[in-house]
């Protein structure tokens, strides 16, 4: 019998349905972390200052409900919304398949482990301080280089 071909490697990303998409984010809590741009070059720079709607033990949103969030200045990523997508770390499985890319060893769908993410120290868990502890003023003190 041949085993069933993942749906992540047959569907584009706007075939998916909301289960499918949903179940493409791994948990990393990457894309949650404050980005500051610079004004002269477009460079885009992580920090370690998560969004204060981050449970940074399991790093998923406090707000995110039925595939919406309810923080004003987030951005809900959607299949239409691919130009957003050059933001998010090379790690994130919307990220890697809009690039032609497979999903990582550690993905929880390959792995069928939802710590996998953690397990393979992907995850922001406990390397993080939320932006309730970080005036913005001073984020550019918070500035990584573990997310790419």
């Amino acid at each position: 019998m041949i085993a069933e071909i993942p749906f992540w490697q047959r569907k584009r990303l706007d075939e998916m349905t909301a289960r499918e998409w949903e179940s493409l984010c791994d948990g990393c809590g990457r894309c949650c972390l404050q980005k500051l741009e610079d004004e002269d070059t477009g460079e885009l720079f992580y920090t370690d200052v998560a969004c204060r709607h981050l449970d940074v033990q399991s790093c998923r949103c406090t707000v995110y409900q039925g595939g919406r969030n309810k923080v004003e200045n987030c951005v809900h990523l959607t299949a239409g919304d691919l130009d957003v997508f050059e933001w998010l770390p090379s790690s994130c499985a919307y990220y890697r398949l809009n690039a032609g890319l497979p999903l990582p060893d550690w993905h929880p769908l390959l792995t069928g482990d939802p710590a996998s993410v953690h397990a393979a120290d992907i995850s922001v868990r406990g390397k993080v301080v939320s932006e309730d502890e970080v005036p913005e003023d001073r984020w550019e003190e918070h500035i990584i280089y573990w997310v790419n």
